[in-house]
């Protein structure tokens, strides 16, 4: 049986880590007489595989990059709006927008005076407030469904629950 050697005069390379073959610690190689060995197989330590991973989280997909090309498919009509809500670290804006004409229909905001002035109140008990103006307004226009409740990527914190308390038991949110 022939033994294995390399071709005289090409220089030897060993097999690279992504070639090899899944093994255990100790693999056999060739090793050249021209390196120094004895020529023949040998015996040392595998090199550890290495595995080619994606960054720390990458799967998870950031709330507001998915709420820009989901703001394609809402599509709010005047009988059907789509319910947009804004919640900044101390206010929460709420719209009902008409996609299709282009128009708001309803606005609210925690910084309107009729909303938290009288009684005075704090930006919790205010969003919820929001909720119950955007009720009486949809009373107003007939409204009693939307097409979509669009919360722009916002985490439901303390403001947005508040908001949502009335406006679910309308019936536009599913609980």
């Amino acid at each position: 049986m022939a033994s294995l050697r390399a071709a005289p005069g090409l220089p030897f390379s060993p097999r690279p880590a992504c070639c090899r073959p899944p093994s255990s610690p100790g693999v056999q190689f060739f090793t050249p007489a021209s390196a120094g060995g004895a020529g023949g197989v040998g015996r040392r330590l595998s090199y550890p595989r290495i595995e080619a991973t994606a960054r720390h989280g990458a799967r998870k997909e950031n709330p507001k990059v998915r709420n820009r090309r989901l703001q394609k498919k809402f599509n709010g009509t005047a009988t059907k709006p789509r319910l947009s809500v804004f919640c900044s670290n101390r206010q929460l804006y709420a719209m009902l927008v008409d996609d299709h004409n282009r128009k708001i229909l309803f606005y609210g905001s925690t910084l309107q005076k009729a909303i938290c002035g009288d009684p005075p109140c704090g930006a919790v008990e205010a969003a919820g407030r929001v909720g119950e103006e955007l009720i009486r307004a949809c009373k107003e226009l007939d409204i009693t469904e939307i097409s979509s409740y669009d919360r722009n990527g916002f985490a439901r914190g303390e403001k947005m629950m508040a908001f949502e308390v009335p406006v679910s038991q309308y019936g536009f949110l599913p609980r």
